[in-house]
Protein backbone atom coordinates (compact mmCIF):
# COMPACT_ATOMS: atom_id res chain seq x y z
CA UNK A 1 0.00 0.00 0.00
CA UNK A 2 1.82 3.17 -1.24
CA UNK A 3 2.35 5.82 1.49
CA UNK A 4 0.12 3.87 3.82
CA UNK A 5 1.77 5.22 6.94
CA UNK A 6 1.18 8.80 5.81
CA UNK A 7 -2.55 8.21 6.25
CA UNK A 8 -1.86 7.99 9.99
CA UNK A 9 0.10 11.24 10.20
CA UNK A 10 1.19 12.81 12.51
CA UNK A 11 1.48 9.97 15.03
CA UNK A 12 3.08 7.62 12.49
CA UNK A 13 6.39 9.20 13.60
CA UNK A 14 6.19 6.93 16.66
CA UNK A 15 5.86 3.78 14.55
CA UNK A 16 8.89 1.89 13.27
CA UNK A 17 7.64 1.96 9.69
CA UNK A 18 10.67 0.10 8.32
CA UNK A 19 9.78 -3.05 10.29
CA UNK A 20 6.30 -3.68 8.92
CA UNK A 21 4.10 -2.61 6.04
CA UNK A 22 0.50 -2.03 7.10
CA UNK A 23 -2.32 -3.75 5.29
CA UNK A 24 -5.40 -2.01 3.93
CA UNK A 25 -7.77 -3.37 6.57
CA UNK A 26 -5.37 -2.44 9.39
CA UNK A 27 -5.22 1.16 8.16
CA UNK A 28 -9.00 1.27 7.68
CA UNK A 29 -9.65 -0.06 11.18
CA UNK A 30 -7.05 2.29 12.70
CA UNK A 31 -8.74 5.28 11.06
CA UNK A 32 -12.06 4.33 12.60
CA UNK A 33 -10.69 3.64 16.08
CA UNK A 34 -9.01 7.08 15.95
CA UNK A 35 -12.48 8.52 16.63
CA UNK A 36 -11.87 7.80 20.31
CA UNK A 37 -14.97 5.63 20.69
CA UNK A 38 -14.79 2.25 22.37
CA UNK A 39 -14.34 -0.44 19.72
CA UNK A 40 -14.65 -4.20 19.50
CA UNK A 41 -12.25 -5.35 16.78
CA UNK A 42 -12.89 -8.87 15.44
CA UNK A 43 -10.19 -10.21 13.16
CA UNK A 44 -9.20 -13.82 12.32
CA UNK A 45 -6.10 -15.23 14.01
CA UNK A 46 -2.87 -14.33 12.25
CA UNK A 47 -4.11 -11.15 10.55
CA UNK A 48 -2.28 -8.64 12.75
CA UNK A 49 -4.46 -7.47 15.62
CA UNK A 50 -1.32 -6.45 17.55
CA UNK A 51 -0.30 -3.96 14.85
CA UNK A 52 -3.73 -2.33 15.13
CA UNK A 53 -3.15 -2.08 18.89
CA UNK A 54 0.32 -0.58 18.31
CA UNK A 55 -1.04 2.05 15.90
CA UNK A 56 -3.63 3.13 18.46
CA UNK A 57 -1.02 3.19 21.22
CA UNK A 58 1.16 5.46 19.06
CA UNK A 59 -1.82 7.76 18.60
CA UNK A 60 -2.49 8.25 22.31
CA UNK A 61 1.24 8.58 23.10
CA UNK A 62 1.52 11.33 20.52
CA UNK A 63 -1.38 13.07 22.24
CA UNK A 64 0.49 13.02 25.56
CA UNK A 65 -1.42 10.17 27.17
CA UNK A 66 -0.32 6.73 28.36
CA UNK A 67 -1.53 3.32 27.20
CA UNK A 68 -2.28 -0.03 28.80
CA UNK A 69 -2.61 -3.42 27.10
CA UNK A 70 -3.90 -6.40 29.06
CA UNK A 71 -3.82 -10.04 27.96
CA UNK A 72 -5.20 -13.12 29.75
CA UNK A 73 -1.89 -14.97 30.13
CA UNK A 74 1.71 -14.12 31.00
CA UNK A 75 3.12 -15.67 27.77
CA UNK A 76 0.75 -13.58 25.66
CA UNK A 77 1.69 -10.45 27.64
CA UNK A 78 5.37 -11.19 27.00
CA UNK A 79 4.62 -11.64 23.29
CA UNK A 80 2.86 -8.26 23.12
CA UNK A 81 5.73 -6.60 25.00
CA UNK A 82 8.34 -7.87 22.53
CA UNK A 83 6.17 -6.93 19.54
CA UNK A 84 5.59 -3.38 20.82
CA UNK A 85 9.35 -2.89 21.34
CA UNK A 86 9.84 -3.75 17.65
CA UNK A 87 6.91 -1.74 16.27
CA UNK A 88 7.16 1.48 18.27
CA UNK A 89 9.87 4.13 18.40
CA UNK A 90 9.72 4.39 22.18
CA UNK A 91 12.61 4.10 24.63
CA UNK A 92 12.67 0.62 26.12
CA UNK A 93 12.54 1.91 29.70
CA UNK A 94 9.14 3.50 29.01
CA UNK A 95 7.57 0.15 28.08
CA UNK A 96 6.79 -1.95 31.16
CA UNK A 97 6.01 -5.66 31.26
CA UNK A 98 4.42 -6.89 34.48
CA UNK A 99 4.50 -10.66 34.87
CA UNK A 100 4.76 -11.00 38.64
CA UNK A 101 7.77 -11.38 40.89
CA UNK A 102 8.23 -7.62 41.43
CA UNK A 103 7.60 -6.26 44.92
CA UNK A 104 4.60 -3.92 45.23
CA UNK A 105 6.48 -0.67 45.98
CA UNK A 106 8.93 -1.21 43.14
CA UNK A 107 6.07 -2.19 40.81
CA UNK A 108 4.10 0.97 41.63
CA UNK A 109 7.16 3.14 40.86
CA UNK A 110 7.71 1.36 37.55
CA UNK A 111 4.03 1.73 36.63
CA UNK A 112 4.02 5.47 37.29
CA UNK A 113 7.13 6.00 35.11
CA UNK A 114 6.03 3.84 32.16
CA UNK A 115 4.30 5.26 29.08
CA UNK A 116 3.08 1.81 28.02
CA UNK A 117 2.11 -0.91 30.49
CA UNK A 118 1.66 -4.54 29.39
CA UNK A 119 0.21 -6.96 31.95
CA UNK A 120 -2.44 -9.50 32.89
CA UNK A 121 -5.77 -7.99 34.02
CA UNK A 122 -5.46 -9.50 37.51
CA UNK A 123 -2.18 -7.64 38.16
CA UNK A 124 -3.60 -4.32 36.97
CA UNK A 125 -6.89 -4.67 38.87
CA UNK A 126 -5.07 -5.53 42.10
CA UNK A 127 -2.72 -2.55 41.80
CA UNK A 128 -5.62 -0.22 41.02
CA UNK A 129 -7.56 -1.42 44.08
CA UNK A 130 -4.55 -0.88 46.33
CA UNK A 131 -3.94 2.61 44.96
CA UNK A 132 -0.65 1.72 43.32
CA UNK A 133 -1.85 2.46 39.79
CA UNK A 134 -3.97 5.42 38.70
CA UNK A 135 -5.42 5.43 35.18
CA UNK A 136 -6.22 9.14 35.18
CA UNK A 137 -3.52 10.01 32.59
CA UNK A 138 -4.15 6.99 30.36
CA UNK A 139 -5.78 7.56 27.00
CA UNK A 140 -6.25 3.95 25.92
CA UNK A 141 -6.75 0.47 27.32
CA UNK A 142 -6.41 -2.43 24.86
CA UNK A 143 -7.98 -5.71 25.99
CA UNK A 144 -6.66 -8.67 24.02
CA UNK A 145 -8.67 -11.91 23.77
CA UNK A 146 -11.53 -9.79 25.09
CA UNK A 147 -14.08 -12.62 24.66
CA UNK A 148 -12.70 -13.80 28.01
CA UNK A 149 -13.89 -10.59 29.71
CA UNK A 150 -17.45 -11.82 30.35
CA UNK A 151 -17.78 -12.92 33.96
CA UNK A 152 -14.15 -12.09 34.82
CA UNK A 153 -14.07 -9.59 37.66
CA UNK A 154 -10.61 -8.15 36.85
CA UNK A 155 -11.68 -7.20 33.31
CA UNK A 156 -14.94 -5.75 34.61
CA UNK A 157 -13.12 -3.68 37.22
CA UNK A 158 -10.72 -2.21 34.63
CA UNK A 159 -13.56 -1.55 32.16
CA UNK A 160 -15.62 0.23 34.84
CA UNK A 161 -12.64 2.45 35.68
CA UNK A 162 -12.27 3.31 31.98
CA UNK A 163 -15.96 4.25 31.76
CA UNK A 164 -15.62 6.44 34.86
CA UNK A 165 -12.59 8.30 33.50
CA UNK A 166 -13.60 8.40 29.83
CA UNK A 167 -10.66 6.25 28.70
CA UNK A 168 -10.97 4.65 25.29
CA UNK A 169 -11.26 0.85 25.30
CA UNK A 170 -10.38 -1.33 22.30
CA UNK A 171 -11.21 -5.02 22.63
CA UNK A 172 -9.45 -7.47 20.32
CA UNK A 173 -10.64 -10.99 19.51
CA UNK A 174 -10.74 -13.58 16.74
CA UNK A 175 -14.28 -14.48 17.79
CA UNK A 176 -16.62 -13.12 20.45
CA UNK A 177 -18.72 -16.30 20.34
CA UNK A 178 -22.09 -17.07 18.81
CA UNK A 179 -24.35 -16.49 21.79
CA UNK A 180 -26.27 -13.23 21.39
CA UNK A 181 -26.61 -12.71 25.15
CA UNK A 182 -22.87 -13.22 25.71
CA UNK A 183 -21.95 -10.83 22.91
CA UNK A 184 -24.32 -8.20 24.28
CA UNK A 185 -22.84 -8.78 27.75
CA UNK A 186 -19.34 -8.31 26.34
CA UNK A 187 -20.43 -5.07 24.66
CA UNK A 188 -21.96 -3.82 27.92
CA UNK A 189 -19.00 -4.89 30.08
CA UNK A 190 -16.44 -3.07 27.92
CA UNK A 191 -18.70 -0.12 27.12
CA UNK A 192 -18.36 -0.86 23.39
CA UNK A 193 -19.78 1.83 21.10
CA UNK A 194 -18.79 0.46 17.70
CA UNK A 195 -17.58 -2.76 16.06
CA UNK A 196 -15.04 -3.43 13.34
CA UNK A 197 -15.25 -6.99 12.02
CA UNK A 198 -13.36 -8.60 9.15
CA UNK A 199 -13.49 -12.06 7.65
CA UNK A 200 -11.31 -13.68 5.02
CA UNK A 201 -13.77 -12.68 2.26
CA UNK A 202 -13.87 -8.92 3.00
CA UNK A 203 -12.41 -6.94 0.08
CA UNK A 204 -9.70 -5.17 2.11
CA UNK A 205 -8.60 -8.50 3.66
CA UNK A 206 -8.72 -10.88 0.68
CA UNK A 207 -5.36 -9.78 -0.87
CA UNK A 208 -3.54 -10.74 2.34
CA UNK A 209 -5.19 -14.06 3.10
CA UNK A 210 -3.31 -17.17 2.10
CA UNK A 211 -5.28 -20.01 0.54
CA UNK A 212 -6.62 -22.34 3.21
CA UNK A 213 -8.14 -25.73 2.56
CA UNK A 214 -10.33 -27.64 4.97
CA UNK A 215 -10.66 -31.38 4.55
CA UNK A 216 -13.01 -33.58 6.58
CA UNK A 217 -11.78 -37.17 6.88
CA UNK A 218 -14.29 -39.74 8.12
CA UNK A 219 -13.62 -43.11 9.72
CA UNK A 220 -15.78 -45.90 11.15
CA UNK A 221 -15.23 -47.13 14.70
CA UNK A 222 -14.17 -50.61 13.66
CA UNK A 223 -15.43 -53.93 15.01
CA UNK A 224 -13.48 -53.93 18.29
CA UNK A 225 -14.67 -50.50 19.36
CA UNK A 226 -18.20 -51.35 18.19
CA UNK A 227 -18.12 -54.35 20.57
CA UNK A 228 -16.95 -52.18 23.48
CA UNK A 229 -19.57 -49.49 22.88
CA UNK A 230 -22.30 -52.13 22.59
CA UNK A 231 -21.46 -53.16 26.15
CA UNK A 232 -21.34 -49.65 27.57
CA UNK A 233 -24.41 -48.08 26.01
CA UNK A 234 -27.03 -50.40 27.62
CA UNK A 235 -25.54 -49.60 31.05
CA UNK A 236 -25.87 -45.88 30.44
CA UNK A 237 -29.48 -46.24 29.30
CA UNK A 238 -30.36 -48.48 32.24
CA UNK A 239 -29.39 -45.80 34.75
CA UNK A 240 -30.56 -42.93 32.55
CA UNK A 241 -33.96 -44.61 32.45
CA UNK A 242 -34.08 -44.59 36.25
CA UNK A 243 -33.35 -40.87 36.29
CA UNK A 244 -36.04 -40.40 33.65
CA UNK A 245 -38.60 -42.34 35.71
CA UNK A 246 -38.19 -39.94 38.67
CA UNK A 247 -38.34 -36.86 36.48
CA UNK A 248 -34.64 -35.88 36.60
CA UNK A 249 -33.76 -36.63 32.98
CA UNK A 250 -35.76 -35.42 29.96
CA UNK A 251 -34.28 -38.29 27.91
CA UNK A 252 -34.27 -42.08 28.13
CA UNK A 253 -31.84 -42.69 25.26
CA UNK A 254 -28.14 -41.82 25.41
CA UNK A 255 -27.99 -40.72 21.78
CA UNK A 256 -30.55 -37.97 22.49
CA UNK A 257 -28.70 -36.58 25.53
CA UNK A 258 -26.63 -33.40 24.92
CA UNK A 259 -23.69 -32.95 27.31
CA UNK A 260 -25.07 -29.69 28.72
CA UNK A 261 -28.33 -31.46 29.63
CA UNK A 262 -26.34 -34.23 31.33
CA UNK A 263 -24.48 -31.67 33.46
CA UNK A 264 -27.75 -29.91 34.26
CA UNK A 265 -29.09 -33.17 35.75
CA UNK A 266 -26.23 -33.12 38.26
CA UNK A 267 -27.00 -29.52 39.20
CA UNK A 268 -30.64 -30.43 39.84
CA UNK A 269 -29.68 -33.45 41.96
CA UNK A 270 -27.56 -31.23 44.21
CA UNK A 271 -30.66 -29.17 44.96
CA UNK A 272 -32.60 -32.18 46.30
CA UNK A 273 -33.08 -31.90 50.07
CA UNK A 274 -34.29 -35.44 50.88
CA UNK A 275 -31.09 -37.39 51.62
CA UNK A 276 -32.17 -40.88 50.54
CA UNK A 277 -33.76 -39.57 47.35
CA UNK A 278 -30.65 -37.50 46.53
CA UNK A 279 -28.32 -40.46 47.21
CA UNK A 280 -30.29 -42.77 44.92
CA UNK A 281 -30.37 -40.14 42.17
CA UNK A 282 -26.65 -39.41 42.57
CA UNK A 283 -25.81 -43.13 42.38
CA UNK A 284 -27.51 -43.43 38.99
CA UNK A 285 -26.12 -40.10 37.80
CA UNK A 286 -22.50 -41.13 38.52
CA UNK A 287 -23.07 -44.28 36.47
CA UNK A 288 -24.41 -42.25 33.55
CA UNK A 289 -21.74 -39.55 33.78
CA UNK A 290 -18.72 -41.82 34.10
CA UNK A 291 -19.75 -44.40 31.52
CA UNK A 292 -20.84 -41.68 29.06
CA UNK A 293 -17.34 -40.23 29.27
CA UNK A 294 -15.80 -43.68 28.84
CA UNK A 295 -18.02 -44.33 25.82
CA UNK A 296 -17.09 -41.01 24.23
CA UNK A 297 -13.38 -41.72 24.80
CA UNK A 298 -13.40 -45.15 23.21
CA UNK A 299 -15.63 -44.14 20.30
CA UNK A 300 -13.89 -40.87 19.35
CA UNK A 301 -10.43 -40.88 20.99
CA UNK A 302 -9.02 -44.38 21.22
CA UNK A 303 -8.61 -47.61 23.12
CA UNK A 304 -5.67 -46.36 25.18
CA UNK A 305 -7.49 -43.18 26.36
CA UNK A 306 -10.47 -45.35 27.33
CA UNK A 307 -8.32 -47.70 29.41
CA UNK A 308 -6.41 -44.78 30.97
CA UNK A 309 -9.67 -43.27 32.15
CA UNK A 310 -10.99 -46.52 33.58
CA UNK A 311 -7.69 -47.07 35.40
CA UNK A 312 -7.88 -43.53 36.81
CA UNK A 313 -11.28 -44.39 38.30
CA UNK A 314 -9.82 -47.54 39.86
CA UNK A 315 -6.83 -45.62 41.28
CA UNK A 316 -8.86 -42.96 43.08
CA UNK A 317 -8.03 -42.82 46.79
CA UNK A 318 -11.69 -42.35 47.68
CA UNK A 319 -14.21 -44.12 45.51
CA UNK A 320 -17.95 -43.72 45.81
CA UNK A 321 -20.30 -46.67 46.04
CA UNK A 322 -21.39 -46.00 42.46
CA UNK A 323 -17.80 -46.08 41.15
CA UNK A 324 -17.07 -49.32 43.03
CA UNK A 325 -20.22 -50.85 41.57
CA UNK A 326 -19.29 -49.63 38.11
CA UNK A 327 -15.79 -51.12 38.26
CA UNK A 328 -17.09 -54.50 39.38
CA UNK A 329 -19.84 -54.59 36.74
CA UNK A 330 -19.44 -57.60 34.46
CA UNK A 331 -20.09 -55.64 31.26
CA UNK A 332 -17.48 -53.04 32.20
CA UNK A 333 -14.93 -55.71 33.06
CA UNK A 334 -15.56 -57.47 29.75
CA UNK A 335 -15.22 -54.20 27.81
CA UNK A 336 -11.90 -53.48 29.53
CA UNK A 337 -10.63 -56.99 28.82
CA UNK A 338 -11.44 -56.61 25.11
CA UNK A 339 -9.69 -53.22 25.08
CA UNK A 340 -6.56 -54.56 26.79
CA UNK A 341 -6.35 -57.50 24.42
CA UNK A 342 -6.74 -55.20 21.39
CA UNK A 343 -4.04 -52.87 22.68
CA UNK A 344 -1.67 -55.78 23.37
CA UNK A 345 -2.08 -56.82 19.73
CA UNK A 346 -1.26 -53.34 18.42
CA UNK A 347 -4.83 -52.34 17.63
CA UNK A 348 -6.05 -48.75 18.07
CA UNK A 349 -8.83 -46.45 16.95
CA UNK A 350 -8.98 -46.25 13.12
CA UNK A 351 -8.74 -42.47 13.52
CA UNK A 352 -5.23 -42.81 14.98
CA UNK A 353 -4.20 -45.10 12.15
CA UNK A 354 -5.58 -42.65 9.58
CA UNK A 355 -3.73 -39.76 11.27
CA UNK A 356 -0.40 -41.60 11.14
CA UNK A 357 -0.91 -42.62 7.50
CA UNK A 358 -1.93 -39.10 6.43
CA UNK A 359 1.04 -37.43 8.11
CA UNK A 360 3.45 -40.07 6.80
CA UNK A 361 2.18 -40.03 3.20
CA UNK A 362 1.23 -36.36 2.74
CA UNK A 363 3.03 -34.23 5.32
CA UNK A 364 6.63 -35.42 5.23
CA UNK A 365 8.90 -32.47 6.03
CA UNK A 366 5.97 -30.11 6.65
CA UNK A 367 5.24 -28.40 9.95
CA UNK A 368 2.01 -29.66 11.52
CA UNK A 369 0.01 -28.98 14.67
CA UNK A 370 -2.27 -31.77 15.85
CA UNK A 371 -4.90 -30.73 18.39
CA UNK A 372 -6.41 -33.30 20.74
CA UNK A 373 -8.64 -32.91 23.76
CA UNK A 374 -7.03 -35.25 26.30
CA UNK A 375 -3.49 -35.83 27.53
CA UNK A 376 -3.87 -39.61 27.25
CA UNK A 377 -4.83 -39.20 23.59
CA UNK A 378 -1.81 -36.98 22.99
CA UNK A 379 0.52 -39.49 24.66
CA UNK A 380 -0.80 -42.28 22.45
CA UNK A 381 -0.65 -40.16 19.25
CA UNK A 382 2.99 -39.23 19.88
CA UNK A 383 3.89 -42.89 20.53
CA UNK A 384 2.15 -43.98 17.34
CA UNK A 385 3.70 -41.24 15.19
CA UNK A 386 7.17 -41.99 16.56
CA UNK A 387 6.64 -45.68 15.74
CA UNK A 388 5.87 -44.60 12.16
CA UNK A 389 9.18 -42.75 11.86
CA UNK A 390 7.69 -39.27 12.33
CA UNK A 391 9.16 -36.57 14.59
CA UNK A 392 6.38 -35.61 17.00
CA UNK A 393 6.35 -33.99 20.42
CA UNK A 394 3.64 -33.48 23.04
CA UNK A 395 2.73 -29.93 24.07
CA UNK A 396 0.63 -29.69 27.22
CA UNK A 397 -0.16 -27.02 29.81
CA UNK A 398 0.58 -26.39 33.47
CA UNK A 399 -2.35 -28.53 34.57
CA UNK A 400 -0.67 -31.48 32.87
CA UNK A 401 2.68 -30.74 34.53
CA UNK A 402 4.52 -28.44 32.10
CA UNK A 403 5.82 -25.10 33.42
CA UNK A 404 5.80 -21.99 31.22
CA UNK A 405 9.58 -22.29 30.85
CA UNK A 406 9.16 -25.83 29.56
CA UNK A 407 6.43 -24.70 27.18
CA UNK A 408 8.72 -21.99 25.76
CA UNK A 409 11.51 -24.54 25.32
CA UNK A 410 9.20 -26.88 23.37
CA UNK A 411 8.09 -24.00 21.12
CA UNK A 412 11.71 -22.98 20.43
CA UNK A 413 12.65 -26.57 19.57
CA UNK A 414 9.66 -26.68 17.20
CA UNK A 415 10.75 -23.38 15.66
CA UNK A 416 14.29 -24.73 15.16
CA UNK A 417 12.90 -27.79 13.38
CA UNK A 418 14.05 -30.42 15.91
CA UNK A 419 10.64 -31.99 15.31
CA UNK A 420 7.98 -31.00 12.80
CA UNK A 421 4.79 -32.26 14.46
CA UNK A 422 3.48 -30.60 17.61
CA UNK A 423 0.66 -32.51 19.31
CA UNK A 424 -1.15 -30.08 21.60
CA UNK A 425 -4.01 -29.68 24.01
CA UNK A 426 -6.01 -26.42 24.05
CA UNK A 427 -2.85 -24.70 25.39
CA UNK A 428 -1.77 -24.42 21.75
CA UNK A 429 -4.89 -22.58 20.62
CA UNK A 430 -4.03 -19.10 21.91
CA UNK A 431 -1.73 -17.06 24.09
CA UNK A 432 1.62 -18.44 22.89
CA UNK A 433 3.96 -17.36 20.11
CA UNK A 434 3.83 -20.57 18.11
CA UNK A 435 5.16 -20.28 14.54
CA UNK A 436 2.73 -20.64 11.66
CA UNK A 437 2.44 -24.18 10.36
CA UNK A 438 1.66 -25.82 7.03
CA UNK A 439 -1.24 -27.83 8.39
CA UNK A 440 -3.51 -28.11 11.42
CA UNK A 441 -5.18 -31.39 12.30
CA UNK A 442 -8.21 -31.59 14.59
CA UNK A 443 -8.06 -35.09 16.07
CA UNK A 444 -11.68 -34.44 17.01
CA UNK A 445 -14.06 -31.54 16.20
CA UNK A 446 -14.74 -29.10 19.04
CA UNK A 447 -18.24 -27.63 19.55
CA UNK A 448 -16.84 -24.12 20.04
CA UNK A 449 -16.54 -21.63 17.19
CA UNK A 450 -13.94 -19.65 19.19
CA UNK A 451 -11.64 -22.63 19.60
CA UNK A 452 -12.25 -23.77 16.01
CA UNK A 453 -11.27 -20.36 14.62
CA UNK A 454 -8.19 -20.17 16.84
CA UNK A 455 -7.03 -23.64 15.86
CA UNK A 456 -7.50 -22.99 12.14
CA UNK A 457 -5.62 -19.70 12.53
CA UNK A 458 -2.40 -21.56 13.36
CA UNK A 459 -2.03 -22.60 9.70
CA UNK A 460 -1.48 -20.57 6.56
CA UNK A 461 -0.43 -17.23 8.04
CA UNK A 462 2.45 -16.63 5.64
CA UNK A 463 1.67 -19.25 2.97
CA UNK A 464 -1.18 -21.52 1.97
CA UNK A 465 -2.29 -23.87 4.72
CA UNK A 466 -4.47 -26.89 5.27
CA UNK A 467 -6.89 -27.89 8.01
CA UNK A 468 -7.81 -31.55 8.43
CA UNK A 469 -10.66 -32.56 10.73
CA UNK A 470 -10.96 -36.22 11.72
CA UNK A 471 -14.51 -37.44 12.36
CA UNK A 472 -15.72 -40.83 13.57
CA UNK A 473 -19.08 -41.70 12.02
CA UNK A 474 -22.14 -42.21 14.28
CA UNK A 475 -20.47 -40.55 17.28
CA UNK A 476 -20.42 -37.17 19.04
CA UNK A 477 -17.79 -36.12 16.48
CA UNK A 478 -20.49 -35.60 13.86
CA UNK A 479 -22.60 -33.55 16.25
CA UNK A 480 -19.68 -31.35 17.29
CA UNK A 481 -18.66 -30.75 13.67
CA UNK A 482 -22.17 -29.58 12.82
CA UNK A 483 -22.40 -27.38 15.94
CA UNK A 484 -19.05 -25.64 15.33
CA UNK A 485 -19.97 -24.86 11.70
CA UNK A 486 -23.37 -23.54 12.69
CA UNK A 487 -21.86 -21.33 15.42
CA UNK A 488 -19.24 -19.88 13.05
CA UNK A 489 -21.99 -18.84 10.63
CA UNK A 490 -24.21 -17.51 13.39
CA UNK A 491 -21.41 -15.45 14.97
CA UNK A 492 -21.06 -13.16 11.94
CA UNK A 493 -24.83 -12.68 11.69
CA UNK A 494 -25.18 -11.80 15.38
CA UNK A 495 -22.19 -9.42 15.37
CA UNK A 496 -23.59 -7.60 12.32
CA UNK A 497 -26.93 -7.22 14.16
CA UNK A 498 -25.24 -5.88 17.31
CA UNK A 499 -23.13 -3.51 15.16
CA UNK A 500 -26.25 -2.07 13.51
CA UNK A 501 -27.88 -1.68 16.92
CA UNK A 502 -24.85 0.24 18.22
CA UNK A 503 -24.84 2.47 15.13
CA UNK A 504 -28.53 3.29 15.68
CA UNK A 505 -27.85 4.00 19.36
CA UNK A 506 -24.92 6.31 18.55
CA UNK A 507 -27.01 8.18 15.99
CA UNK A 508 -29.90 8.52 18.46
CA UNK A 509 -27.59 9.79 21.21
CA UNK A 510 -25.75 12.16 18.89
CA UNK A 511 -22.47 10.32 19.36
CA UNK A 512 -21.59 10.00 15.69
CA UNK A 513 -18.22 11.51 14.85
CA UNK A 514 -15.80 11.37 11.99
CA UNK A 515 -12.11 10.56 12.06
CA UNK A 516 -10.88 14.15 11.69
CA UNK A 517 -12.77 15.57 14.68
CA UNK A 518 -11.71 12.58 16.81
CA UNK A 519 -8.08 13.13 15.81
CA UNK A 520 -8.22 16.84 16.65
CA UNK A 521 -9.61 16.06 20.10
CA UNK A 522 -6.88 13.50 20.88
CA UNK A 523 -3.89 15.16 19.25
Amino acid sequence: MPNAWEQLSPYNVLINTEVVEPRAYQINIAKRTASGRNFLVILPTGLGKTLIAAINIARVLYGGKRALIVAPTKPLSEQHYQTLLKLLKVNREFVLLLTGGIRAKERYALESAARIVVATPQTIANDMKKGGLDLSDFGLVVIDECHKAVGKYAYTFIADECKLRGIQVIGLTASPGSDRKKINKLVDTLGIQDIEIRTAIDPDVTPYVMDKYTEIMYVDMGSTIERITSMLKPLIEEHLGKLYSIGLSPFKKYDNLPKRRLLAIGENINKIEAKNYRFMALYNYVYVLDISHALELVSTEGIYPFLSYMESLANREKRSRAVNSLLSNEAIRSAMAIAKDALDHGEEHPKMMLLAKTLRDRMQGKSVMVFAQYRSTIKRIVELLDANGLKAYAFVGKKEGNTQAQQHEVIERFRRGEFNILVATSIGEEGLDIPSVDAVVFYEPVPSEIRTIQRKGRAGRLKSGRTIILVTRRTKDETYLYVSRMKETRMKEIVDTVKRSLADKNLYNGNGSNMDSGMQKLL
